[in-house]
């Protein structure tokens, strides 16, 4: 039975993102909603198996690994200054009005900030095809974005795995102390691994025919750095991350990235955002609704307002300050990611989850529209002067 459900799940992912795409959103938003459709929310076909929950954890060690090889460390190093602020302030701003809504509406701390961290998450994948749309992309708000959003990522990274390392070990009763010391352990490990495999890569890369054996390496190394992270109480999509940055350094980053995408998006992640959607349940919808729309509303606000402070601390006028803000506030991938983390973790509850899920399906849906608009606007304005 299982290879018909699998079956099934796939013929839905793959039918709902081709519907979102032609409707010009993210295919994740379709996979999504297929997944509402499926799960005991509306139809009952299907609800969340072992073997599911496998495959889904699977897709995010993928996902993760895919996000680090696309971190490019230059752009990374020359995204510092204005991106820097931009993106500090797009952080902060998001994580205490989340927080803070949260536990107003009577949220435990360990819960208010997930929340809090979850909505730092930044995906501009739609703002990037928008910008590109408008030609807008290589304007010095475009670059801007991009350069934010890749230091976003790495700041939203580091506060999930604090905030992991010290969840889980509570439950062991252990000290603050022997949480940063495992985590420091962790960076140090890896930091030494990951120059010595960088180093090996680059040396021998003209020497030997390695072929797909790479992307073999590439994967096992992945799974290993998950494993490693989860030993030490730092979350398993932390060592995805962090290896595939470490592939990003080395020529084969655009083979092993290849490669990774097509195993994934063919077969996990499609898996991984279904199970997103068969974990929305019909009763807790409804309850949910007015904690979504207020978490949905900060997501929205704080993006918008942290992005804008730090853009005009950088120099920025109001209006370009607007659009920046605006280009940020989507969410997808990692905050569903560190939802779905938060669930499993037992921190967060279905409430919490079903908000999440309306909060991607809303700020995924207004950003092109209020990109453009904010665009046009800024042309109208310049016209006069012209």
């Amino acid at each position: 039975m299982f290879f018909l459900e699998l079956a099934v799940m796939l013929l839905w992912a793959k039918i709902g993102g081709l519907i979102s795409n032609r409707l010009k959103q993210p295919s994740v938003l379709g996979q999504i909603i297929a997944g509402v459709l499926l799960g005991p929310m509306v139809l009952g076909i299907f609800q969340e198996t072992e073997t599911i929950k496998v495959f889904a954890d699977i897709g995010v060690v993928f996902l993760m690994f895919i996000a680090g090889l696309e971190t490019d460390i230059d752009e990374l190093k020359e995204s510092s200054g204005s991106s820097a602020v931009i993106a500090g302030f797009g952080v902060l701003v998001p994580l205490v009005m989340g927080a803070g809504a949260a536990y107003l509406m009577g949220s435990s701390i360990v819960e208010s900030l997930f929340i809090g961290v979850l909505l730092t998450a930044t995906s501009v994948s739609i703002s990037v095809q928008t910008l590109r749309e408008m030609d807008k992309l290589r304007t010095r708000q475009g670059v801007a974005i991009l350069g934010a959003a890749i230091i976003d990522d790495v700041l939203g990274i580091i506060l999930l795995t604090l905030l992991v390392g010290f969840v889980v070990p509570a439950s062991a009763d252990a000290g603050i102390l022997t949480v940063l010391g495992k985590m420091l352990l962790f960076f140090i490990t890896f930091g030494i691994a990951g120059y010595l495999i960088t180093k090996l890569l680059v040396r021998y890369s003209g020497r030997v025919n390695v072929g797909n054996r790479v992307v073999t390496i590439a994967i096992i190394l992945c799974f290993m750095a998950a494993y490693y992270a989860e030993e030490l109480g730092v979350a398993a999509i932390t060592g995805a991350y962090f290896t595939g940055i470490i592939f990003s350094s080395t020529p084969f980053r655009n083979k092993v990235s290849y490669n990774v995408q097509q195993i994934a998006y063919s077969l996990f992640t499609p898996i991984f955002f279904i199970s997103i959607g068969l974990k929305v349940e019909a009763g807790g919808f409804g309850a949910a609704l007015g904690f979504g729309l207020v978490i949905t509303l900060v997501g929205i606000a704080g993006k918008i307002m942290g992005c804008g402070i730090g853009s005009r601390i950088s120099g920025f006028n109001r209006l370009q300050s607007l659009e920046i803000g605006i280009g940020m506030i989507a969410r997808a991938e990692v905050a569903l990611i560190i939802t779905n983390l938060g669930l499993k973790l037992k921190v967060i509850g279905h409430s919490v989850f079903t908000s999440v899920v309306l909060l991607v399906l809303i700020s995924t849906l207004v950003t092109p529209s209020l990109l453009k608009y904010a665009f046009s606007k800024e042309s109208s304005e310049e016209m006069p002067g012209v």
